[in-house]
């Protein structure tokens, strides 16, 4: 069978947010009495074909004329989903269509597309729809009023195309469902497109007010970069101030809704959302929930706090009131937060309440908002068929929840490139999100990109920093919290060296290699252990670390080498001390010092790399070659090779997960230095 034309139309669709959001919507083809449909969990903008579950029409058709009125809730739809899954042709056991599956085969056309268009849902969510609905199209539409989704859905649906067919002669090609979606029904995707093209057009003709968002500030566009100060990027309106409270926040409520830490919160403000929580009038269009999709990921209400309020008490009382934690978290002048178990999840529900905003203004054309009653709202909360579409989305999580650093937030400076490029795929391969933090903003662009092609969308972002700067140090550390929620690891890797005797060592070059090394270290650690503090006072047996890639030359004097080895001496004696005043926080404060790693560009650059300089500055006696260099090098290890990344990998994993060990210089050096 060839869904070629299906998998075009699910893909165009699914990757216009205008249409899908959260890998919601489902699109169907049928041909000789097999229906194929989008399986359960699958997203529209991806889809392949083998996530398309064949299915007997003929069986679906018959259970959209069963008598279901005599059932409770409960049973009915437990009887469906055995009777649905009953229906997929053999081979096809292991998938679970959509939901919707016998809505999609009781629709006597080859293809059939269901979105959940904010335009569209303005319309469906609002007072006056259903006659503005007439008017606008007359018999050209179905209306379904309020109807639970699944097996009734489907019933009340078959009636009312019996009746339509009855009264027209025809079957109907677009349907709009009150509080849920349009669907399209034809026999080609170029006729389901000149549909939604009509439905757009007649709808856009009544609206008099679009949602802005171009003011809009957050950490869920996906964009590979970040840069949130309004100082560095003027299209983003977010003041000081507003930055300080939206990091303050974000980690206490990070921490409420994991004392694991295993969460993330994401904050979003300025434009159209600072007019939404501008006080709880305004507010108010936003309490209760448009359609089913917006219960599954914000829940069935947001919270409402005032700035200044007790967040654990107001979470606490949520909490015991519904039964589980907000998902949106609304405070009054500032913006709102979207919390989940994973980066996926938070912006899942990120991207539905930014919906509800856009569903809120176009409703205004249309007699204002109406949105779902409580009961609705209950039924959907405990219906096991979203309960399932929404655990299989928010388990997309693109690493395995055996990962050791799983949904550890870190910061590695000096993260773009070489070694700490190294630190980055491993932290991220282990389960950590990532801010790459780097002077080289376009190489830890780069990176980022890298990292969230390997391991999934939204795992790193970069940073531009100069970790010898302070308020650059400070906004680092904002935009990681803003990125994600937190901070739980800083690894400070930011590091140079400049070879060189007392005779041809400068001030200049002294004093550069000293800000970078050990002022950089200081900077880092003072701003990142702000954010670990406040998480340590939410859930007081929470640990975090700070890990310094130090030096062997912190353990031992260098020859001709003195500037870097006075600063990685002198990081050692600022992990001590550090350890020391962090450890009531519950951060742990380590060194790591890796032997020579030779195979790395800091060594081997054949132009400036420490061969090069070592040789030049005659600093390893009798050497002639860059060879000659590397062998003296490589013979004073009693294992014989240099250090690698995989080797300060392991050492940094040991002291994130070791719960003992604070104040510590961890050699990796091969035996060439070792503990006494």
């Amino acid at each position: 069978m060839n869904l070629d034309n299906l998998l075009e139309m699910s893909h165009r669709y699914g990757a216009d947010e205008n249409y899908v959001l959260a890998g919601g919507g489902n699109t169907s083809y049928k041909e000789d009495n097999v229906l194929y449909v989008k399986g359960s969990g699958a997203r529209l903008s991806d889809i392949k074909s083998e996530q398309f579950v064949a299915m007997d029409t003929r069986l679906l058709c018959a259970m959209a004329e069963a008598d279901s009125v005599s059932m409770t809730d409960e049973e009915r739809e437990e009887k469906a989903l055995v009777a649905m899954m009953a229906a997929r042709l053999p081979g096809e056991e292991a998938k679970r269509p959509s939901v919707e599956s016998i809505l999609h085969a009781i629709f006597p056309y080859r293809y059939v597309l269901h979105v959940h268009p904010a335009l569209i849902n303005g319309l469906v969510c609002s007072a006056t729809g259903k006659s503005v609905c007439s008017e606008l199209f007359g018999d050209e539409v179905v209306w379904i009023s309020l109807t639970k989704p699944g097996l009734v859905l489907a019933q009340v649906c078959k009636k009312a195309f019996d009746e339509y067919a009855i009264k027209t002669g025809k079957y109907p090609r677009v349907v709009l469902l009150e509080n849920h979606g349009v669907f399209a029904a034809a026999d080609s995707v170029v006729e389901i497109d000149a549909l939604m093209e009509l439905l757009t057009e007649r709808i856009k003709s009544c609206i008099s007010e679009e949602p802005d968002f171009s003011g809009v500030f957050g950490a869920a566009s996906g964009k590979a970069v970040v840069c949130f100060d309004d100082t560095r990027s003027s299209r983003e309106p977010i003041t000081a101030t507003i930055r300080e409270s939206a990091c303050q926040i974000a980690r206490a409520l990070r921490m409420l809704y994991s004392n694991e830490g295993r969460a993330v919160a994401l904050f979003c403000t300025g434009g159209i959302v600072s007019d939404f929580v501008s006080d709880s009038d305004a507010f108010n269009d936003l309490v209760k929930p448009f359609t089913p999709d917006h219960i599954v990921y914000c829940k069935d209400e947001p919270m409402f706090i005032e700035p200044d309020a007790d967040f654990a008490a107001g979470f606490s009382e949520y909490s015991g009131r519904k039964g589980y934690c907000p998902k949106i978290i609304a405070v009054r002048g500032l913006g709102f937060f979207a919390l989940g178990q994973n980066r996926v999840e938070a912006g899942q529900a990120y991207s539905l309440f930014l919906d509800a905003m856009k569903i809120a203004v176009y409703a205004g054309a249309f007699g204002g908002i109406s949105p779902l009653p409580d009961d609705f709202s209950e039924f959907i909360l405990n219906w096991e068929a979203e309960k399932y579409r929404s655990s299989t989305s928010a388990s997309k999580a693109p690493v395995s929840a055996g990962s050791r650093l799983l949904g550890r937030i870190a910061v590695v400076t000096g993260g773009a490139q070489g070694f700490g490029k190294g630190i980055v795929k491993v932290l991220a391969s282990e389960g950590a999100y990532i801010g790459i933090a780097d002077l080289n903003i376009t190489g830890a662009a780069e990176c980022a990109a890298e990292i969230n092609e390997e391991y999934g969308s939204h795992i790193a972002v970069a940073l531009a920093v100069d970790v010898s700067a302070d308020e650059s140090v400070k906004a680092m550390i904002q935009d990681t919290i803003l990125a994600y929620g937190g901070l739980d690891i800083l690894v400070s890797n930011a590091g140079v060296l400049i070879a060189g005797g007392l005779a041809e060592m400068t001030k200049e070059k002294f004093d550069f290699v000293t800000n970078v090394n050990y002022t950089g270290y200081f900077l880092c650690t003072k701003y990142a252990c702000e954010p670990m503090k406040i998480q340590r006072s939410y859930a007081p047996d929470y640990l975090m670390d700070v890990i310094e890639i130090n030096s062997k030359s912190g353990l031992e004097g260098s020859n001709k080498n003195f500037a870097y080895a006075g600063s990685k001496f002198g990081g050692i004696g600022l992990t001590q001390s550090f350890a020391k005043e962090l450890v009531e926080y519950g951060i742990k404060v380590n060194a790591i010092c890796p032997g020579n790693l030779l195979d790395g560009p800091l060594w081997s650059d054949p132009e400036r790399g420490l061969f090069r300089q070592y040789l030049d500055s005659g600093k390893v006696s009798g050497a002639k070659t860059l060879d000659d260099v590397r062998k003296f090098y490589e013979d004073k290890v009693p294992l014989k090779r240099g250090c690698t990344i995989e080797d300060v990998a392991l050492a940094i994993i040991y002291a994130i997960e070791q719960k003992y060990e604070t104040g510590q210089a961890i050699p990796v050096t091969g035996g060439q230095l070792m503990l006494r």
